[in-house]
């Protein structure tokens, strides 16, 4: 009967640590939903203003963090979250979908799920910060992209040190 009992226990704590403590994707939706960039942000990698600048932003949340990381490209996103340091605490990712928003003034309403976006690196388009990822929702309208502006299309998880130093 302790064996039973234990095997229980057990099997609970297995259960809530793969749950993720008990939040559901929904909980964590609505505490780390994309928030509006304000005019005087800083890029968390590279400490300059956000606003005013060209090309997707993006952000993310940390595990138990109900507060945003912002950044001034996709490029210096990816850069914080390819650090071996930073990986296993990222909890939710989010990017502009450029096809909903002009490139030089990317509109927060149109903040997308970062692991199920598009991206295009080495196109012609700048950013805050030189060469950065093109996002997008469809695939269709990333490879529209490259037909006008170049570069080649990536998935999230394919996205490494190697394709964020593409020109």
């Amino acid at each position: 009967m302790i064996n039973n009992t234990l095997s229980g226990w057990m099997l609970i704590v297995i259960m809530m640590s793969i749950s993720g403590c008990g939040e559901s994707p929904s909980d964590l939706q609505l505490a780390q939903h994309a928030m509006a960039i304000e005019k005087n942000d800083e890029c968390h990698i590279c400490g300059m203003i956000i606003k005013g600048f060209p090309g997707p932003k993006g952000q993310l949340y940390k595990r138990g963090n109900e507060s945003s990381l912002k950044f001034c490209s996709t490029r210096d996103m990816f850069s914080y979250l390819l650090d071996p340091e930073h990986q296993h605490a990222i909890q939710t990712v989010y990017v502009h979908d450029m096809a909903a928003s002009l490139w030089d003034t990317p509109d927060d309403a149109f903040f997308i799920d970062a692991r199920t976006a598009w991206y295009v690196a080495g196109h012609i388009r700048k950013g805050a910060m030189g060469p950065t990822l093109a996002s997008f929702l469809d695939k269709n309208v990333a490879t529209s992209f490259i037909e006008q502006y170049g570069g080649e299309l990536y998935r999230f998880e394919d996205i490494n040190q190697a394709v964020l130093l593409q020109d």
